[in-house]
């Protein structure tokens, strides 16, 4: 028989013990931007499971739209920008059930250029989620603020729809809030483009910077050489923008003859990492004499080529995909570019990587879920899982034991254990 004092000491365990999970699960469901917290593709809560199932447990799947933006998530919350017909909605779910909380659609009819027939019609762009409030970036590069737990439009700017003769598929760019700040940047390279930063709360611009059109790229907020830096992909460059100013601090060429920059840099210590489908990957360091910004190139790989995906950092070691052969994952030294493993080839045509801490999480445009170790010595697939019956090019989301993936038309929970 229990004691009134040890039947007490139980409760208090048990409510202590609850209390520990819920702030776990809720420091595991803060994923507001592209690629995570730092825009680096890292989960840095994610535990594994001390066997790998042999299978994932279904949690929920709901019908959201298609598209290929990403989910965004916070504590019990997951939202999702998407197409539907010739609308485009932002949905908001139940995290646990994956019930529609609620859903706002709007009109944007978009032409996709005819030799992106095999494309979807977007929206291209990760949402931003920050102070109570979602911003979106549409295909047309259309800018809206709903407020996060009624989706109530707050305020909204069309900077009209790219010219798709040479921005086939239309405004990729995913929106950052950084010190205070929305950034964005629309345009093409008929028309140029502009980078803008806006007040959150009311649209209000705070500055603007004008120059070449965007690429596909989205952006990474570094500190270099006494500066925050904005540091994204033109269609012709890589550009460095003042974060506070909205000014040009350096540019480095990048043209692509389909204007395909689309890989999102990456910073090792003060080196910043560069890819593109026809440029091949180079390391560059950024320094300030006196005045003047010069990039200095340490390394470059014009074999190591990457197209949509972007890679994960783990210490001195850089992971991503290659468009060659078919498709090859691979490792190189980021201090020297120095290529360790690449696979035989034929992995598909695209993947998403995150550095999931205890392993390397890696979903497949064909729907598969893959677990591989983070080795300098060779690729070794740990576990592999079927998660969608369509396509999947959004990144999935990581909350410690549950991963949350977009296919073509829907989205689910997958429990891992």
């Amino acid at each position: 028989m229990f004691n009134r004092e040890t039947l007490l000491r139980c409760c208090f365990s048990s409510i202590a013990l609850v209390a520990l999970v819920v702030t776990q699960i809720a420091s595991a469901q803060d994923w507001s931007q592209w690629r995570g917290p730092n825009r680096d593709g890292v989960v840095k809560d994610f535990a594994a499971p001390a066997q790998w199932p042999e299978k994932l447990k279904l949690i929920w799947k709901t019908e959201v739209g298609s598209g290929y933006s990403s989910p965004v998530v916070s504590k019990d919350k997951a939202w999702i920008h998407t197409r539907k017909g010739e609308e485009e909605t932002l949905s908001c779910l139940d995290l646990k059930t994956g019930k529609l909380l609620w859903s706002k659609s709007y009109p944007v009819a978009f032409t996709k250029n005819q030799y992106a027939k095999e494309m979807g019609k977007g929206p291209n762009s990760t949402p931003a989620l920050y102070d109570g409030k979602i911003y979106t970036l549409g295909v047309t590069a259309i800018l809206s603020c709903f407020d996060a737990n009624t989706g109530e439009l707050k305020w909204r700017k069309d900077f009209g729809a790219p010219d798709t003769s040479k921005m086939f598929c239309g405004t990729s760019f995913s929106p950052i809030v950084d010190q205070g700040n929305l950034i964005v940047y629309v345009g093409d390279d008929i028309k140029g483009g502009s980078m803008f930063a806006f007040d959150p709360a009311t649209g209000n611009e705070r500055w603007k910077w004008m120059g070449e059109g965007p690429g596909y790229a989205s952006p990474i907020v570094v500190e270099l050489g006494g500066a925050r830096q904005i540091v994204t992909m033109t269609d012709k460059s890589v550009i460095s923008i003042e974060a506070k100013t909205g000014k040009l601090l350096w540019r480095l060429a990048w043209p692509d003859e389909w204007n395909e920059n689309i890989v999102t840099p990456i910073l090792y210590k003060n080196t910043l990492i560069f890819s593109g489908v026809r440029k091949g990957t180079m390391a560059v360091q950024v320094a300030k004499n006196g005045a003047e910004w010069t990039t200095k190139q340490v390394w470059h790989k014009p074999e190591i080529t990457m197209y949509m995906n972007s890679p994960v950092l783990e210490g001195d070691h850089l992971f991503g995909m290659l468009t060659k052969r078919k498709g090859q994952y691979f490792c190189l030294e980021a201090a020297t570019g120095k290529v360790l493993w690449t696979t035989e080839g034929r992995e598909g045509y695209n993947a998403t990587i995150l550095n999931a801490k205890d392993a390397l999480l890696i979903l497949t445009d064909d729907a598969n879920l893959i677990v591989a170790k983070k080795s300098a010595k060779g690729f070794e697939q740990i576990a592999k899982y079927s998660v969608a019956d369509s396509p999947t090019f959004a990144h999935p989301v990581v909350m410690g034991k549950r991963i949350l993936i977009k296919d073509d038309a829907a989205m689910a929970l997958w429990g891992l254990e």
